[in-house]
C-alpha cells in the first residue's frame, strides 16, 4: 500500500513549479523574440516600454506597461536595448536595486568600447545584480525554432544566485548555458559574435596565399614556358591540368603543417626540459588551428581526387591516346608492356586511395558527433598515429608519382622544379624529424617531460 502511494506521489504533477514572471525592457526584434519563446515556455511575460499602446507585434499573451510598472512585477527584467539608451535606467535604479538585470546587447564591432555593455550597465545601476546572456542567440533562431547552430548561451555575473537564475531560464527554453564566470568574461563574451570563423582566419588565408603562389607557379611552367619555346598553346591548362597539381600539392603541404608544430613543441621542451613553461604566441595560435588545417587539406584531397576521375573523359587526355594508337599502327609496331611503369602506376595509385581513405577517417572523426564518443586515447590513436600513416602513405604516394622528375633535367624549366618535388619538402621534414624523435635516447627523455619531470626545478616557470 505505501509502494503504491509513493508511486502515484512521484507521477503527480509538481504544482510548485510555477514559472516566474519575466520582464523585459524593450519591443525591438529580439525582445519580442525572446518574449514570444518565454511564453511558449510557461512564462507570464510583461514588456517595459515608452509607449504601452497595444501593438499588434508584441505577443499576444504579453502585458506592456511603462518601464517603472514593468520592473516592479518582476525579479528578472531582460535588458533588450542598444548600450547608448541605457541612461533613461539611471532614475529607476531605485526600483531595480537587488532586481537581476540580464543584459544581451551586442556591438557592432569588436572592443568598440573599453569596457563590457554589461560592466557598463552594473555600473549605471550598482545596487543591481547584472548578468550577460542570450547575446550569442539571434532573434531569427528564436522566432523560426532553428536553434540547432546557436544552442549554446555564455552565461557570466558576478552573483552566483542571480546567474543560476538566468541559467534555469536558458534551460527551459531549450537552450544549452555555459557558465563563464565572473562579469569580466563579458567583454569576451560580447566579442564572440562579431568574430567570423576565428579559428578558420589563418588556414583559409594560408591556403589562399599558397594557392596563388602554385597557381602562378604552375602557370609560367605549364603554360608560358611551353608557349615562349616551343610555340604551344596550353592555355587550356588553367581548367583541369593545373587546378589538379595546385589540389594534391596543397593537400599535402597543409596535411604536413598539421604535424609540424607538434614536432616543434616536443624540440622546444626537450630544449627546456620542462613542460610548465608557455610555447610561444605564434606556435599556441598555430596548434589552436591544426584541426581546421586538416580539414581544409582533406577538402583540398577531395577536389585532387574528383578532377583525376574527370582525366579519361577530357578532350586532350583523349586526343593524346587517339594519336599514340595512331602511331603505332602507322609504324606497325606495338609497344611492349612496361613492368616497371606498371608497378610504379598500380604503386601510386594504391598509396594514394589508402591515403585518402585514412584523410576521411581523420575528417570524421574530427567531428565533434564522433569525437565526442570516443575517450580520449582512442582519439589521439587516430588523431596522431593514422594521422602521421596518413602522412606517411600522402607523401609516398607523391614521391612514386613525381620521384623521377627530381633527376630529369628537362623538368627544370627556367630552372624551376616541378610542383610535386616543393610539395615534398615539408613532409618529408616532419617525417625525419619525427622518426629521430621515436628513438628512446629523445622519445623517453620527452615522455617523463610531459608526465611532469624537469631537467631544472628551479628555473621552470
Amino acid at each position: 500500500m505505501n509502494k503504491n502511494s509513493s508511486n502515484t506521489m512521484a507521477l503527480a504533477p509538481n504544482t510548485s513549479n510555477k514559472r516566474e514572471t519575466v520582464c523585459i525592457f524593450g519591443t525591438g526584434d529580439f525582445g519580442r523574440a525572446l518574449g514570444h519563446k518565454m511564453i511558449q515556455s510557461g512564462y507570464p511575460v510583461v514588456y517595459g516600454s515608452r509607449s504601452t499602446q497595444a501593438s499588434s507585434l508584441i505577443p499576444k499573451d504579453a502585458e506592456v506597461l511603462s518601464h517603472a510598472e514593468a520592473a516592479q512585477k518582476a525579479a528578472i527584467i531582460i535588458i533588450a536595448i542598444q548600450r547608448q539608451h541605457y541612461n533613461f535606467l539611471t532614475p529607476l535604479a531605485e526600483i531595480l536595486h537587488g532586481k537581476v538585470l540580464v543584459d544581451v546587447s551586442n556591438n557592432l564591432k569588436i572592443n568598440q568600447y573599453p569596457d563590457s555593455n554589461a560592466e557598463h550597465l552594473a555600473e549605471l545601476v550598482p545596487g543591481a545584480k547584472v548578468v550577460k546572456a542570450f547575446n550569442t542567440v539571434s532573434a531569427w533562431a528564436l522566432q523560426s525554432g532553428t536553434l540547432d547552430a546557436s544552442r549554446q548561451v555564455f552565461v557570466c555575473g558576478n552573483d552566483t544566485e542571480a546567474k543560476q537564475m538566468v541559467m534555469d531560464i536558458v534551460r527551459a527554453l531549450g537552450l544549452t548555458p555555459l557558465d563563464q564566470g565572473s562579469l569580466l568574461a563579458a567583454q569576451e563574451i560580447e566579442n564572440y559574435p562579431l568574430q567570423l570563423f576565428p579559428m578558420w582566419k589563418f588556414p583559409i588565408l594560408l591556403s589562399l596565399g599558397l594557392t596563388a603562389f602554385f597557381f602562378f607557379y604552375c602557370l609560367i611552367r605549364d603554360v608560358i614556358y611551353p608557349y615562349v619555346y616551343e610555340n604551344k598553346d596550353f592555355s587550356f591548362f588553367i581548367a583541369i591540368s593545373i587546378p589538379n597539381r595546385i589540389c594534391p600539392v596543397l593537400a599535402l603541404i597543409l596535411l604536413a603543417l598539421v604535424y609540424l608544430p607538434g614536432v616543434l613543441a616536443a624540440i622546444i621542451q626537450l630544449y627546456r626540459g620542462t613542460k610548465y613553461r608557455r610555447f610561444p604566441d605564434w606556435l599556441d595560435k598555430w596548434m589552436l588551428c591544426r584541426k581546421q588545417l586538416g580539414l581544409v587539406a582533406l577538402a583540398f584531397a577531395s577536389l585532387h581526387v574528383l578532377y583525376t576521375l574527370l582525366i579519361p573523359i577530357r578532350s586532350f587526355v583523349r586526343w593524346r591516346i587517339s594519336s599514340q594508337i595512331i602511331s603505332q599502327a602507322q609504324n606497325n609496331k606495338t609497344e611492349p608492356l612496361n613492368t616497371t611503369n606498371a608497378w610504379l602506376s598500380d604503386s601510386y595509385l594504391a598509396l594514394g586511395i589508402l591515403g585518402f581513405f585514412l584523410f576521411v577517417l581523420l575528417g570524421i572523426t574530427s567531428l565533434p558527433s564522433v569525437s565526442n564518443n570516443v575517450n580520449w586515447r582512442e582519439f589521439r590513436f587516430v588523431q596522431s598515429k593514422l594521422g602521421y600513416l596518413t602522412l606517411v602513405l600522402c607523401t609516398a604516394h607523391t614521391l612514386v608519382y613525381g620521384g623521377k622528375w627530381f633527376l630529369s633535367p628537362s623538368s627544370y624549366r627556367w630552372y624551376l622544379p616541378h610542383a610535386y618535388m616543393l610539395s615534398l619538402i615539408v613532409p618529408c621534414i616532419v617525417l625525419v624529424v619525427k622518426f629521430v624523435l621515436i628513438f628512446p635516447c629523445l622519445d623517453k627523455p620527452l615522455t617523463r617531460i610531459r608526465q611532469g619531470w624537469e631537467r631544472n626545478p628551479q628555473y621552470s616557470e
